[in-house]
């Protein structure tokens, strides 16, 4: 099967999350990626859990990163080793880089540095708070906790009147990196036209804040400050979890009308009736008491239960799945989202899919994820012509990995 972005060279200055991810989303799409990473390795290979040995190659949080690329070690603290890499953008597409604004330029990379090596480059950079920022804020760290809280996600996360919650994943790296996905896409369309790359400044606030569509309009033309709802949707009702007699279910009854097949298909015709609830704007209005009535027939029977009756009547409903319930999911396990890699050092190990879900070149996982400098000779070699002597001595300096 061909992939959509054969051909298409790309440099990842990255570590752990949101520039791993952009990197893995293109190379699942066919992009060769070069994963450069410092001597001491790439911090996700300090992230557990381990398949087997605890060590820098056995980390299934990295493997599930990095599959489809190749690992570069070079130490960019050394001339050597900044040498090769401008040798690189010489010959590459796109850079990506997820450090803080100034590291990049300290090392002698900035964005004006990196065009009059390769006009043609798109550089990638996704930062906390953005490269046009602020000072104050430019050199500030920013792991995903401080980008949720800082956004106003966390503020209407959690549950009603608790504390404010993190997002379980880590939504802050991963939608960013998405984002630059995105932008990287579009900038290589543009290329084709002009001829010419851009810069793409990446913000991990800024992806979240564009996540809050309804919370803005709510302040901005409704004047009020929203806040956490728990599963609840503040505009909508019932839109929610709900207990029933075992677990938990979700339900989402999106217009009157399915308001009134809602209340047929749970033996309560009579709400849809009353004052309190005729509307949704009366149902949103009411939500404590509506919740409170609908828990006193949802607790009644099991989840399953209502999932038997939902799936029959066509109710917008979901089991509150646990991890271990969606990994063995058959939707999931249909749609390849969980697939099978050999990893080398860690044996068959399961991660992920990829879900960009294209009919001609849909991405996939074609390769394992490297080991650490796996690809630093060959890249060195075949791609820079470097000769075996030259490649002993960087190694014997230290710019690359023995």
């Amino acid at each position: 099967m061909d992939r959509a972005l054969r051909g298409i060279r790309i440099i990842g200055l990255t570590h752990v999350l949101a520039g791993s991810t952009t990197t893995m989303l293109l190379a699942d799409l066919g992009a060769e990626v070069i994963h450069i990473e410092p001597p001491p390795g790439d911090d996700a290979r300090e992230f557990g859990p381990y398949a087997g040995k605890v060590d820098k190659n056995h980390s299934a949080y990295f493997a599930s990163l990095n599959r489809n690329k190749k690992s570069l070690v070079l130490d960019l603290k050394q001339e050597k080793g900044k040498e090769i890499l401008r040798q690189l953008i010489r010959v590459s597409d796109v850079i990506v880089d997820n450090f803080r604004p100034d590291t990049m330029q300290k090392l002698g990379f900035s964005w004006d540095k990196v065009q009059a090596i390769n006009p043609a480059v798109i550089y990638a950079s996704i930062s906390g708070f953005g490269r046009d920022t602020p000072p104050e804020y430019a050199s500030r760290p920013a792991y995903d906790i401080v980008a949720q809280a800082y956004s106003g996600l966390m503020s209407i996360t959690g549950p009603e009147d608790g504390a404010p919650c993190r997002v379980g994943a880590s939504v802050g790296d991963i939608f960013a990196g998405h984002q630059a996905a995105i932008g990287i896409l579009a900038a290589l369309i543009y290329r084709t036209k002009t001829g010419r790359g851009q810069f793409y400044d990446g913000s991990m606030v800024d992806g979240l804040f564009s996540l809050l569509e309804n919370a803005v309009v709510q302040y901005t033309v409704g004047r009020k400050i929203p806040r956490s709802l728990g599963s609840a949707h503040p505009n909508i009702a019932p839109f929610q979890s709900l207990r029933t007699k075992d677990n938990w279910i979700a339900i989402a009854i999106g217009n009157d009308k399915l308001w009134t097949e809602f209340c047929t298909v749970i033996g309560r015709e009579d709400l849809s009736q009353n004052p309190k609830f005729k509307t949704n704007q009366l149902r949103a209005s009411n939500r404590k008491d509506l919740l409170e009535i609908l828990e006193n027939e949802t607790v009644k029977r099991t989840t399953r239960d209502w999932s038997q009756i939902f799936d029959r009547e066509a109710i917008a409903y979901s089991p509150i799945n646990d991890i271990r319930q969606i990994c063995e999911d058959p939707c999931i396990r249909h749609r390849k989202m969980l697939v099978e890699i050999d990893q080398p050092q860690m044996g068959r190990i399961k991660i992920a899919g990829s879900p960009l879900h294209l009919s001609a070149t849909p991405g996939e996982v074609y390769a394992p994820a490297p080991l650490m400098g796996e690809h630093s000779i060959e890249i060195l070699k075949n791609l820079l012509k470097y000769s075996t002597t030259e490649i002993i001595e960087l190694a014997e300096a230290g710019v690359i990995n023995r």
